[in-house]
C-alpha cells in the first residue's frame, strides 16, 4: 500500500468510497458541495488517497492543514479494506506531512448512540489514535448525532 496525495484522477475514486458510506454520511456521491470540496482539497495539496496495485483506492483522506487547530475533514476506507490499516496510514502520513506542534487536530465524527459509531468503528479508531471525546456538535446531513475529537500535538 502506497498513500500519496491526491490527484485530479482520484476524483471517481473518491466517489466510489463515498458510496459506501452515504448510508453514515447522508448524500455525497451527487452533492455537488462534496464535488467542489474533493476538487478544493486536490488543488490545494490536501486531499490523500491510499492506493495499491488496483484502480481502486484503499482509502482516501481530506484534511484542512491550517495551524493552529488542523481538522480532518474526511476519512474513508473502503469496505473490503477495513481493519487492514489504511485509516492509520492515511492519518499517520497526514500527520507528518501537515502538522506542525504544538497544535490541536480536531474530526467530528459519529456520537456515541449514532448507528454507525460501532458498525463503522470511527470512534474506536480515533481514540486509538491518541484522539479525545469533546464536544457534541450538530447532527449530520443523515440526522444522526456527532462529537468532535480532539488530539493535542506537541
Amino acid at each position: 500500500m502506497i498513500v500519496r496525495l491526491g490527484e485530479e484522477h482520484d476524483f471517481h475514486g473518491f466517489l466510489g468510497l463515498a458510496a459506501q458510506v452515504e448510508c453514515w454520511f447522508g448524500p455525497m456521491v451527487e452533492d455537488l458541495g462534496f464535488h467542489d470540496a474533493v476538487r478544493k482539497h486536490v488543488r490545494r495539496s490536501t486531499a490523500l488517497v491510499a492506493v495499491a496495485s488496483g484502480p481502486d483506492l484503499l482509502g482516501g483522506l481530506l484534511f484542512a492543514a491550517k495551524a493552529p487547530t488542523y481538522h480532518v475533514h474526511w476519512l474513508v476506507v473502503s469496505e473490503r479494506s477495513r481493519g487492514e490499516g489504511v485509516g492509520r496510514a492515511l492519518m499517520a502520513d497526514a500527520m507528518r506531512r501537515f502538522v506542525r506542534g504544538p497544535d490541536t487536530v480536531e474530526v467530528v465524527t459519529f456520537g456515541v448512540d449514532h448507528p454507525g459509531a460501532s458498525v463503522s468503528g470511527a470512534r474506536v479508531f480515533y481514540e486509538r489514535l491518541g484522539f479525545a471525546p469533546a464536544e457534541a456538535v450538530d447532527p449530520g446531513p443523515e440526522g444522526g448525532s456527532r462529537q468532535v475529537f480532539r488530539l493535542a500535538v506537541t
